[in-house]
């Protein structure tokens, strides 16, 4: 009888086991994150995607007003909307210029620090520090340097634009694309530092020794040894265009004439200060749908997939 007793008990145990893992206190360890993340992430955004087909507005707290289900109208209001068209082409223009910039700049840099022997550290770290400073600071900088009177114009001379830089059209979001490349390059160097380390020196030798010239090692060995970080620099570059806010909106505002407007920043405007959130949201939909598709396209071409 007790044999026959000791599976029949112990079933439950093993159904908790398959249920909770082999090591269930890794479960309760990220239990607060996983709530954290649910709460401050998840549920926002399902309600940001149930504003986006309802016509939503803020009303005072305690009041209840309908917000009848308006499908895809939302969505239509978006699409015609040439504000927001525009603000798609800003954030394409910014893409094009920033994610190959931020590649190329970041791997012939490392590459150089990685063959430096002396003042490696410092190198490092004056890489670095634009990424660790706060916007505010940085971007009041670049004020300085490129406003009309700035340190650029005044040596440029009769070369600096006209208009100036900040109120420039076209030359306004290259020119936030080209800070954002400067802000963020100190990480993707370092990422591309380590990704150089990790690459076997047998394998410089052993092409090296076949008669493989510098420029040829470097496709060779160092391209397909570092991909997997190129695809990992691409998908974050991807995902900071998607979240263009603090520079345009700290610099110009959206301006001149929207030719600085971002999606995330139109969000803003549309959503808090204009008082139309389905609106927002809708926009927001959109913008992640078009980053999660640029995501896809991007692993499949850094990665090599078919």
């Amino acid at each position: 009888m007790g044999s026959r007793a000791l599976p029949a008990a112990s079933r439950p145990g093993r159904r908790l086991q398959r249920l909770l893992g082999e090591h269930p206190l890794g479960l309760v360890l990220s239990t607060p994150y996983t709530a954290f993340v649910v709460a401050v992430l998840l549920v926002p955004f399902g309600f940001g995607v149930w504003m986006a087909f309802h016509d939503f507005f803020f009303t005072a707290p305690g009041v209840r007003v309908p917000h009848p289900f308006v499908g895809f109208d939302n969505f239509r209001r978006v699409i015609g909307d040439r504000a927001v068209r525009q603000a798609f082409g800003n954030l394409l223009l910014f893409l094009v210029i920033n994610v190959p910039l931020t590649v190329v700049l970041a791997l012939l840099l490392a590459t150089g620090l990685n063959a430096v022997t002396r003042w490696k550290a410092f190198f490092r770290v004056a890489y670095y520090i634009p990424y660790v400073t706060a916007s505010v600071a940085t971007l009041a900088v670049w004020i300085f340097l490129f406003n009309s009177n700035g340190v650029v114009n005044k040596a440029l001379g009769d070369l600096a634009p006209d208009p100036s830089w900040l109120a420039n059209r076209g030359l306004i979001m290259p020119l936030i694309a080209v800070y954002v490349t400067w802000k963020n390059l100190g990480f993707s160097v370092l990422l591309y530092l380590a990704a150089l380390q990790n690459v076997p020196a047998e394998l410089h030798e052993a092409a090296e020794m076949d008669g493989a010239g510098r420029w040829q090692r470097f496709r060779a060995v160092t391209l397909p040894g570092v991909r997997p970080v190129t695809s990992l620099i691409v998908l974050l570059a991807i995902i900071t265009t998607g979240q263009i806010f603090t520079e345009p909106y700290l610099l110009t505002g959206g301006g001149p004439r929207g030719a600085s407007m971002t999606p995330a920043l139109l969000m803003y405007q549309k959503g808090i200060q204009q008082g139309q959130p389905d609106i927002a949201a809708a926009i927001g939909m959109l913008l992640v749908a078009g980053v999660m598709i640029l995501t896809l396209v991007s692993r499949r071409v850094t990665e090599g997939r078919r």
